[in-house]
C-alpha cells in the first residue's frame, strides 16, 4: 500500500469515529470564527458535508471567503482539513443526508427554506493517529517528559487531496 492510500485509510478511520467537527471560517473583519457542526456523509471521498441555515453569518462568511478549515478530534486521533466551502440546496443530497438529529434544528423539516448544505472540497489533510489507547499514549508522553525524548504516540502526515 502506498503512502497516499495509507494516509487516506488513517484519515477515514479518524473521520469515521467523529460525530462533531469544528468548522473555521473568516468573518468580514478578517477574524477566524469556529463552530461545532455535526458530521454527515462519513464515507469520505474528498468532500465533507454539513447542514446549515441560510441565511446565517456562517453562510455569509463562506460566500465572502470560501477557504475554510475543518478539525476533528476522536479517540482514534486528530484531523485538520483545509478546503474550499460552497453552499448548496441540492434536495437530493439533503434527502440523502437528512436524519433525526438534523430535524431538531429545522422547524419545518427538510422542506424548510432555510435548509442548506455546506460542502467542503478538501485540498489537504493533516492527521495525527493514535496507535495506542489514550492511557498508553499518556504514559508515553510522561515518559518523554521524564527522559527528555520525543514521545512516539502515533503517525502524523499531510495528505494532498
Amino acid at each position: 500500500m502506498d503512502t497516499q492510500q495509507e494516509g487516506m485509510q488513517e484519515l477515514r478511520k479518524i473521520l469515521d469515529k467523529a460525530d462533531i467537527a469544528i468548522l473555521t471560517t473568516t468573518n468580514a473583519q478578517g477574524q477566524l470564527v469556529s463552530r461545532p457542526l455535526a458530521v454527515h456523509g462519513k464515507d469520505f471521498d474528498g468532500d465533507l458535508w454539513f447542514f446549515t441555515e441560510d441565511p446565517s453569518p456562517k453562510a455569509d462568511e463562506i460566500r465572502a471567503n470560501p477557504q475554510v478549515n475543518v478539525s476533528v478530534s476522536t479517540g482514534k486521533g486528530y484531523l485538520s482539513i483545509a478546503g474550499t466551502a460552497s453552499l448548496t440546496r441540492d434536495q437530493a443530497k439533503i434527502d440523502e443526508l437528512w436524519g433525526p438529529t438534523v430535524s431538531a434544528w429545522f422547524e419545518n423539516g427538510r422542506d424548510d427554506p432555510a435548509v442548506a448544505l455546506i460542502k467542503v472540497d478538501a485540498d489537504t489533510a493533516e492527521y495525527w493517529s493514535m496507535d495506542a489507547p489514550r492511557v498508553v499514549s499518556a504514559v508515553k508522553m510522561v515518559k518523554g517528559l521524564v527522559t527528555g525524548s520525543k514521545p512516539d504516540t502515533g503517525k502524523n502526515e499531510v495528505i494532498d487531496l
